[in-house]
């Protein structure tokens, strides 16, 4: 007897529906499986022959075959035990088969058939919802998240029995609801704010630059002067998420596994990778490609702390998102786009010792030692820097001083309002920020007076900026003036941006 249930395989940051067909016939006791499943999924014949037996449902001993369609897609993960399950108990007609076509399902069973929760619930709720199913039955651990797609049912299971009990009519689920605005206030929290950072005003208002035109950040300063601690409160002064970004956000979480017990991310990702990171773990890759810490930090911050002692192949890498805001990954696999728009912060030293230009300390780095570390950030990557300011050591005042910095939320609502500016610009062009600009909406937005073009003209000429440079301080000047609500941008506004190219200086 042939019975056949839907599955799910991940591919990217989305799902696809896969049919899995059971068929039951005469020979000798065996269990195949074809359709490119790969080491989990062949695994799962174990699991399930021993689930089912513990469950009290028999495992005929004869011979079974598991198709997995489409069969030129490789199936990976442990979400295909449930469906397989399911399959060998319909096909033995302990379940109608009519129920199981308006359902998809996904879990893996322990031996006991206890449902256990997977990667990926949420894609693949939206996958169900795109293929016109009834609804999804997965684990209940996993049903929050998969119950923030609307307009399908959510069905939370804790074992095998439960789920051939629902189908059958002999037990009722009742569907996981989830509230979305409340998920959002719940979530919505930050554990770090400005008002902790005690002195470096200068640092603060690039910051603030940076988040209202999503500007890519470099901080130098010497070692304790706060630059981690100011990175970290960066993404506490970014736009709210939207729904929609929340979402695609959740997705990448969710594939991975960093998801975590929230059903919803609802706050900007913050990233800080450890310097001894590969190439394929900062953009994603594998047998199978998976995504990358520019893809988990997509819609927020990604912090690179110590930036010289990075390879340089994984800071090379970094290019292309920075560009594009995509990652393409190749594989023998395949080749798979994942999303990768985020801001980069990187935070160096100075020079090797780190007290270079200290006035309290003394720097024992030679001219040739400076210049070669300073050299580990490329040309091509600083340039599309927009933002590099120095962090000078903070001093006993500001450390001793009681009084209260401004707060992430005072500081978020002129950065909203920047962004709304922006949004109104924009219109339907696909931008949704200044740092986003194309050299036509540069050319269009960033018109300048004259006094403007003479103070551009001299920085280029005694700083010897290149034209990329010229570019991202036009695209800074946009955002500065955007912030004081101006529709015009003035020669203030360019002075300030010009001081934000402090790598373009010689250090000497």
């Amino acid at each position: 007897m042939l019975a056949r249930i839907f599955g799910a395989s991940l591919h990217g940051i989305d799902a696809l529906k896969v049919a899995v067909e059971v068929d039951i016939a005469s020979g000798l006791p065996e269990l195949a499986m074809v359709g490119l499943p790969e080491g989990a999924v062949r695994e799962s014949k174990v699991r399930v022959r021993a689930a089912l037996r513990n469950c009290g449902y028999p495992f005929p001993p004869r011979r079974i075959t598991v198709n997995l369609a489409p069969a030129d897609v490789k199936k990976e993960g442990s979400g295909y035990d449930l469906p397989m399950a399911m399959g060998i108990v319909a096909a033995q007609g302990a379940v109608e088969l009519t129920r199981l076509a308006d359902y998809l399902m996904v879990g893996e069973l322990s031996l006991d058939g206890a449902v256990k929760p997977v990667r990926g619930a949420l894609p693949i709720a939206a996958a169900v919802r795109r293929q016109g199913l009834k609804g999804l039955i997965l684990p209940r651990a996993n049903s929050a998240e998969a119950a923030a797609v609307q307009d399908i049912e959510v069905f939370g299971v804790e074992s095998l029995a439960e789920v051939v009990e629902f189908l059958n009519g002999a037990r009722e689920i009742a569907p996981t609801r989830v509230d979305l605005a409340l998920l959002f206030r719940r979530h919505a929290v930050h554990d770090a704010d400005f008002s902790e950072v005690r002195g470096q005003p200068h640092v603060k208002r690039a910051l603030e630059v940076a988040a209202a035109g999503g500007h890519n950040v470099l901080l130098m300063g010497p070692p304790g002067s706060g630059k981690t601690m100011l990175a970290k409160r960066l993404s506490t002064i970014l736009p709210d998420l939207t729904l929609v970004e929340a979402l695609e956000t959740t997705k990448i979480h969710s594939i991975t596994g960093v998801l975590g017990d929230s059903a919803l991310v609802a706050v900007r990702p913050f990233r800080a990778p450890h310097h001894t990171i590969s190439d394929a773990g900062m953009v994603g890759g594998g047998t199978v490609p998976r995504p990358g810490e520019v893809s988990l930090a997509h819609n927020g911050v990604l912090f690179l702390d110590e930036a010289p002692e990075f390879r340089r192949n994984v800071l090379e890498v970094l290019r292309q998102p920075l560009e594009d805001g995509r990652i393409t990954v190749a594989r023998a696999a395949g080749s798979i786009d994942y999303p990768a728009a985020f801001m980069l912060v990187a935070a160096m030293n100075p020079c090797p010792c780190g007290f270079f230009s200290d006035p309290q300390k003394e720097c024992r780095c030679t001219p040739g030692q400076i210049a070669r570390y300073r050299s580990r950030i490329s040309g091509p990557l600083l340039d599309r820097i927009d933002i590099q300011v120095e962090v000078p050591a903070v001093a006993y005042e500001a450390l001793a001083s009681r009084a209260p910095g401004e707060p992430s939320e005072a500081i978020r609502e002129r950065v909203n309002r920047a962004r709304a500016v922006q949004a109104e610009r924009f219109g339907q062009a696909g931008i949704h920020a200044n740092a986003r600009m194309s050299a036509r909406d540069v050319q269009r937005h960033c018109r300048v007076d004259p006094a403007g073009e003479q103070l551009l003209e001299t920085a280029i000429r005694r700083l010897g900026l290149s034209a990329r440079a010229y570019v991202r301080i036009l695209k800074v000047s946009r955002t500065i003036a955007d912030l004081k609500d101006a529709e015009e941008i003035r020669p203030p506004h360019i002075a300030e941006a010009i001081q934000y190219r402090g790598m373009d200086r010689p250090p000497f």
